[in-house]
């Protein structure tokens, strides 16, 4: 049984969310590596060790064990002694010990993320700003008639940027949802503001199951080089205050 630094359980109340990050490059330790993976079940290290690049085995080890040390930061629980089961759109959930955390991880080149609240649906994605695409194209062909309408009143410099706002928030919100592409990314549209999307709305298509109240989305920088965005279930519109934490390393 290992816990972060054996430090005393956070709190984490009710109306909070905590979305926790970490580089990979700040993890190269090949003792500390080694002790990463001996809190990952058999399971676990078979699945990680099947990325052909050393790169992406280390990312998706990381983003294991935050989602682990995270846990543990909250619960009386070794970071070893969490078990998860997917459900059958392959999202990660606590089996046992019986908690009423929930996550949701995210990770991508440079930056392994992980949101926890209790007692509500969150979900959480990174991309760098570095991505290059085919915007328009990409937006035409997956976004809502009228996402993809707004993008081209963007001005060219800043189309790449509103692009992956919208995309990553669709794809914080069917994480969230626990459904992955089972939901079709133009059945749902968000509304965001000409400057900075603070006040992020969301419509849903009729064939969808579900109200913009349920929800609170947010998109916005973290450090200089990703975009990450978050959904997260409300209660009766209260809104939800979500901080950020670094978890530094060593994890253990």
């Amino acid at each position: 049984m290992m816990r972060p630094h054996s430090a005393p359980p956070l709190t984490l109340p009710a109306g909070h969310a905590h979305l926790w990050w970490a580089v990979p490059e700040h993890f190269t330790d090949p003792g500390e590596l080694a002790r990463y993976r001996s809190v990952l079940t058999d399971e676990e290290r078979k699945k990680t060790d099947r990325f052909r690049f050393a790169r992406d085995r280390q990312l998706c080890l990381l983003a294991r064990v935050l989602a682990r040390t995270t846990l543990s930061r909250y619960d009386g629980v070794g970071a070893s002694d969490w078990r998860f089961r997917s459900n059958r759109y392959g999202r990660p959930a606590i089996e046992t010990p019986t908690s009423s955390l929930h996550f949701n991880l995210s990770h991508t080149n440079g930056l392994v993320v992980c949101l926890v609240s209790r007692d509500r649906e969150v979900g959480v994605d990174v991309e760098p700003r570095s991505r290059s695409g085919e915007w328009l194209d990409l937006a035409n062909r997956f976004f809502s008639p009228g996402e993809a309408a707004a993008l081209r009143q963007v001005e060219a410099r800043d189309r790449p940027r509103r692009f992956l706002e919208y995309w990553t928030l669709k794809e914080a919100y069917i994480k969230a949802r626990g459904m992955g592409l089972a939901i079709p990314l133009g059945d749902f549209s968000f509304d965001l503001p000409s400057q900075r999307p603070d006040d992020v709305q969301i419509q849903f298509a009729a064939a969808l199951d579900d109200t913009p109240a349920r929800w609170q989305f947010g998109v916005d920088l973290l450090g200089d080089h990703h975009l990450v965005a978050t959904a997260v279930e409300v209660d009766a519109g209260t809104a939800i205050r979500i901080t950020t934490h670094e978890a530094a390393s060593p994890l253990l």
